[in-house]
Parts: C-alpha cells; sequence; structure tokens
C-alpha cells in the first residue's frame, strides 16, 4: 500500500478513543434511564482530577468541570460530538464515528438470553452452558470457572455492549472449537437477536488464579458498505488499528492491527506507531476506562486512567504535520447505581501544530463528522457528517 497522498493537509492523523469518556447526558437520556448520568462530570466532583495537558487543550472549554477551569487560551479546537444514532454501545458508537448511522439499535440482555437462544446453541455444539446473564468476564470466570473446568460447559455471558460472549479454558475446550461456537452462535444469532459481536474469551490458570489470553477473537457484524476505512484503503491511505479497533470493523480496511493489553499498553504502543508508520490514520482505542473502571463503578481507578492519559500526551512523538484528536464512543459514569453504559455527548479535541487554537466546534450532531474530517483531509468523503477540516486548518 503506498503512502497517503502528499496533498493530504494532514500527513498523519492520529484519533485516540478514549472508550466511554462522556461529557454529560444527551437530551434523550431519560429513553435509556440515564438522566443524570456524567461521567466527566460526575467524576471531577467526586475527585479532584489532575488533568492539567487535557485542560490546557481545552477540556474545560467544552463545558464548566468541577476543578477544570476552562482555559483562557485554550491550544486545541473543541466541542461535543452527539451520537445520532439509538443506542450507546461500542459498536454504534465507532460506526457512527467512520459514517454508519444505524435506524434502530442493536440488541442487548441485561437479563441473559432467551431459553431458545440457549437451546439452539447447546444443540448445535453439542455442550450445556453455564451462566447465561450480564457480568464481568473477570469475574464470571472467578464464579463459575471451577465448574466449568469439571464439567466441560463453556460460560456464555453478556455485558452492557450487545455481545454474546464465551468463556473456556483452553485446556478444557481447544482454540478451535472455542473459535468454531462462536461461530455457531453467530449463525444463531441474526434477525432480532443480531447482537453487535461474538467473541471468544479464553482463559488459563487455575482455580483462584484464572487470566485471560490474548487469543480472543471476535466475530462481528460487518459494518455497510461504505464507510470510512473503505473509502481510505480504495484511496491508499494505510490505517493502523491500535486496541480492538480491528475487532469492531471486522478488520476491513485496515493495513496493521495492533492487539493491547490494557491502557498502558496501548498508550505504549501508540507512541510505537507514529514512530514508524510515515503517514495514515493511526486509529486508537484506550479500553480500560469502560472495561475495567466504568462497568465497576469504579471512580478512583477511572479518575487514575485519566491522569495516565494526561501525563502520557505530552510525550505523544508527533510530527509537524500531525492531526491529533481525542474523543469517545459513549458514556459510562462510574458514579451512578447502573454498571450500564450511558448515553452522553462525548467530547471532541483536535490539535497539532497546523491547528487552530480554540477554535470552538460547538455541539455536533453526530459523531460522523469526525469520521468526515479525516476523510476530507484524504480527499475522500463518506455516507454522513459534515466536515470541520477547514475550520481547524492553520497555514505554515
Amino acid at each position: 500500500m503506498r503512502p497517503a497522498s502528499p496533498s493530504s493537509f494532514f500527513q498523519r492523523v492520529v484519533w485516540i478513543v478514549l472508550d466511554s469518556v462522556g461529557i454529560g447526558a444527551m437530551p434523550d437520556a431519560r429513553e435509556y434511564g440515564d438522566e443524570g448520568s456524567d461521567t466527566l462530570g460526575n467524576i471531577a466532583l467526586r475527585r479532584k482530577l489532575n488533568l492539567p495537558n487535557l485542560a490546557a487543550l481545552g477540556l474545560g472549554n467544552i463545558r464548566a468541570l468541577h476543578g477544570l477551569p476552562a482555559a483562557s487560551e485554550p491550544c486545541a479546537a473543541h466541542g461535543k460530538c452527539a451520537l445520532a444514532s439509538p443506542g450507546k454501545d461500542t459498536t454504534t458508537g465507532h460506526w457512527e464515528m467512520c459514517g454508519i448511522l444505524l435506524e434502530k439499535p442493536f440488541p442487548v440482555y441485561p437479563n441473559g438470553f432467551a431459553p431458545e437462544i440457549i437451546a439452539a446453541f447447546e444443540d448445535k455444539t453439542g455442550r450445556k452452558t453455564l451462566g447465561n446473564k450480564a457480568a464481568s468476564g473477570t469475574e464470571i470466570i472467578k464464579e463459575l470457572g471451577e465448574e466449568h473446568i469439571r464439567t466441560g460447559s463453556p460460560i456464555v455471558y453478556t455485558s452492557a455492549d450487545s455481545v454474546f460472549q464465551i468463556a473456556a479454558h483452553e485446556d478444557v475446550i481447544p482454540l478451535e472449537e472455542l473459535y468454531g461456537m462462536c461461530a455457531s452462535a453467530r449463525e444463531i444469532l441474526r434477525g432480532p437477536n443480531e447482537v453487535g459481536r461474538v467473541i471468544a474469551r479464553p482463559f488459563t490458570g487455575h482455580v483462584g488464579a484464572f487470566t485471560r489470553t490474548p487469543n480472543r477473537k471476535d466475530f462481528a457484524v460487518p459494518p455497510p458498505y461504505p464507510m470510512l476505512l473503505d473509502r481510505l484503503c480504495e484511496q491508499h491511505v494505510p490505517v493502523y488499528a491500535v486496541g480492538k479497533i480491528s475487532d469492531i470493523f471486522l478488520g476491513r480496511g485496515i493495513s496493521q492491527t495492533i492487539k493491547t493489553k490494557d491502557n498502558a499498553d496501548g498508550m505504549a504502543k501508540t507512541s510505537d506507531a507514529l514512530r514508524r508508520q510515515d503517514s495514515g490514520l493511526i486509529f486508537v482505542n484506550l479500553v480500560d476506562f469502560d472495561q475495567q473502571f466504568g462497568h465497576r463503578n469504579d471512580v478512583e481507578g477511572y479518575a487514575n486512567a485519566l491522569e495516565a492519559v494526561d501525563r502520557w500526551l505530552p510525550d505523544l512523538p508527533a510530527r509537524e504535520r500531525d492531526l491529533i484528536i481525542l474523543t469517545a464512543d459513549h458514556g459510562c459514569d462510574p458514579t451512578t447505581p447502573s454498571t450500564d453504559h450511558s448515553r452522553e455527548y462525548t467530547p471532541l479535541l483536535a490539535y497539532g501544530q497546523y491547528v487552530r487554537k480554540g477554535v470552538p466546534l460547538g455541539t455536533r450532531a453526530t459523531l460522523a463528522d469526525i469520521g468526515q474530517t479525516v476523510a476530507a483531509n484524504f480527499g475522500v468523503s463518506i455516507p454522513h457528517g459534515a466536515t470541520f477540516l477547514a475550520d481547524i486548518q492553520k497555514g505554515p
């Protein structure tokens, strides 16, 4: 694949999704049971946040946040994005960023899957199942791992996302069999039960010390054509996916997939990609905010993770012609009784040497505005979204 066109205003775009870092309830939050959710705002009220670099970029200029004053001269263009699609899950948010707007949300199963779905899965795989409830992946293997080893029954569970997850010890159910089970589940979960992703969640270890392995595999619904990554691929623009980005888009349009273990690993690998890749899109998801802290209502863990990213940002090995974008896909307020995602606006910060400082981008109607901006930079367009590229460009 040849490098991005030299006519691109920004030679590289570094797009970092702070998974679940919402910035206040959307007007329709009540319909989702999320009235009053405010991931960043409520954390800031509970625990003083030390985010000098995000504050300097203009995080507090997007809206008032306790202890994070607005910058007098913010270094970034700043605003917030609404989610135009119904729903509040990972796939919906990321797809919308790339120009896909859904007419109806992916189904979720807070009370587990219907008996007929489980029966069809057991009939197809020839194994009984354990679990069938919404749960943390690490907690459910603690709870049911011993019984799984004794019976050979896979652990089926879901989460706040539209997912059907299957956990199995690699010494009990070999990887290829586990992947085959996921493929069977993917075939069963069609029509009204078409979840966004079926996920293999293998683990190893012994009772009291189980560990999930890197052999996770996602069986996602194919994103509709055309979306941003398709258009970039057709334009020969390289796309480097860090974290779970490749899983969400089934690898489509992606030049290189870089798996990560946690936020620290994701930040390190993003920095490494910036040292190695001269052009194109580096598309990053930092998942710990959501996976480790939001769903577990861990305010302190969430706050620490925000501060870790803040400390990292000045060390990004950015170049003169880079555009760095920070945003999120939805909220997951750890201060509310719910452990579910929350229907929230997402922050939008865009900066770089050739980005006009302090440009107010307002409230964007859709996350697709970010994707349309990236598309315009590389000379293509996507079905939805309004570009703000011309608003942020600064001449040499």
